[in-house]
């Protein structure tokens, strides 16, 4: 069922429509996607929550954006709006309700966001259709994300005897692998297979290359390789959205192009967060900290046991296999390479957990790559975890291109 705002005369659609396309501009989803970071960081808002956060705001900005040029197929939505409609107001609009919504105690800090995002607009009648238009999206969105399982109560049980004391910090994300998918059909339908016996070959070479490469006080780790590992303690939305921004900017895309790349790239990521939290509860595989110290219980004489190892940072708080930050870097590559190509020149990282560290590359892989080796540097995965991860984005990402928010030639096309 489709949404239609009211149109009004044609010589009025063609007087705003040249003021809306002037100020249609794309930096107003990038100020947005950095403005929904920065209230994550200072709350200090896990991965899972972000993903499903930045997912929402950007699938509202593009679904009311792309509701006036019906340049793409929608994601979900079926709204129609007339071109005099101004799509900042729309993208801003939405993109605070949204917000809004997830984080009600920001609401001056949001208000003043919004007050300063229109004041650039005229004051036309585009402008209040753009408003009118981005509730209407946000308020949709909503409704689709309403009973996706991401309030379900976590009931996470620690494996003991009775009496017995195990460590008492629930592990996170034990309910992520519920949560409805945008894209897959399923959380498990890219699970991989289990990881590598522990009397392989594969988890020989790999357990003794973490053992040595991913210690604390390792003497085969380069200098690089630990700021590298550093950068990448960051994780979740801020860990990519710096590079999607960056390659908005490379190529220049207006603001429903702009909108729909963000849109995919933080469903795919979503998706991916999910895919891989099924994963992880599903094989519940120790982490390298556990299984070096725990070695003489494998009866693996080629993997000598080592009792006070520690990794380089601080051990993620949920099952090894397969690699969370892989699949999500991956997924995201995925994305951004499918549409703007693999080099789109020089792009950036800093991090917060490696002052004064920037990381550069000029292709997209290379960005992908690193993630997978900075966290066997930092000693929380072994290779063949980072490998299986990488492996499930890709496929996350191909599936996600491929099926969601083509361009209006593909709309007779079912999906797949």
């Amino acid at each position: 069922m489709k949404t239609f705002l009211a149109t009004k005369s044609p010589f009025l659609i063609i007087a705003t429509l040249a003021v809306c396309i002037g100020t249609a501009r794309a930096d107003v989803i990038m100020d947005w996607n950095a403005k929904a970071d920065a209230i994550a960081a200072e709350k200090k808002v896990l991965p899972v929550p972000q993903a499903r956060t930045m997912s929402m705001l950007h699938v509202a900005m593009f679904e009311a954006v792309n509701a006036i040029d019906r340049r793409y197929t929608p994601y979900k939505l079926d709204l129609v709006a007339d071109r005099s409609t101004s799509k900042e107001a729309a993208a801003s609009t939405a993109a605070y309700n949204i917000l809004l919504t997830i984080y009600p105690d920001q609401k001056a800090a949001l208000d003043a966001a919004l007050i300063a995002s229109l004041s650039g607009i005229p004051d036309t009648e585009g402008k209040a259709k753009g408003i009118e238009l981005g509730k209407v999206a946000a308020s949709g969105v909503m409704a689709l994300r309403r009973d996706d399982g991401s309030d379900v109560q976590e009931t996470y049980r620690p494996y003991t005897a009775p009496g017995a004391y195990v460590p008492t910090v629930v592990p996170i994300g034990t309910t992520a692998g519920i949560m409805s998918p945008w894209v897959m059909t399923s959380v498990s339908q890219f699970r991989p297979a289990p990881p590598p016996a522990l009397d392989s070959e594969t988890w020989t070479r790999d357990v003794n290359e973490i053992r040595e490469l991913g210690a604390r006080n390792s003497t085969t780790r380069t200098a690089e390789q630990t700021a590298i590992g550093r950068v990448w303690f960051l994780v979740g939305p801020p860990s990519f959205n710096p590079i999607v921004r960056q390659v908005a900017l490379a190529k220049h895309m207006d603001v429903v192009d702009c909108s729909r790349l963000f849109a995919l790239t933080e469903i795919a990521a979503n998706d991916a967060i999910v895919a891989v939290l099924d994963a992880k509860y599903h094989y519940n595989f120790w982490r390298p900290v556990t299984a070096i110290r725990n070695a003489d219980i494998t009866h693996n004489p080629m993997t000598p046991r080592e009792a006070s190892w520690l990794p380089l940072g601080e051990t993620p708080m949920h099952p090894e296999y397969p690699c969370a930050h892989c699949i999500v870097s991956a997924a995201v590559y995925t994305v951004l390479r499918s549409i703007a190509g693999d080099e789109v020149g020089e792009l950036t990282m800093t991090s917060p957990t490696a002052p004064g560290v920037t990381r550069k590359w000029t292709k997209l892989q290379d960005y992908s790559d690193e993630v997978a080796n900075a966290r066997i540097y930092a000693g929380f995965h072994y290779r063949f975890s980072t490998e299986v991860g990488k492996d499930m984005g890709r496929k996350i990402g191909d599936l996600t291109v491929g099926t969601q928010l083509r361009g209006l030639e593909a709309r007779a096309e079912p999906k797949q």
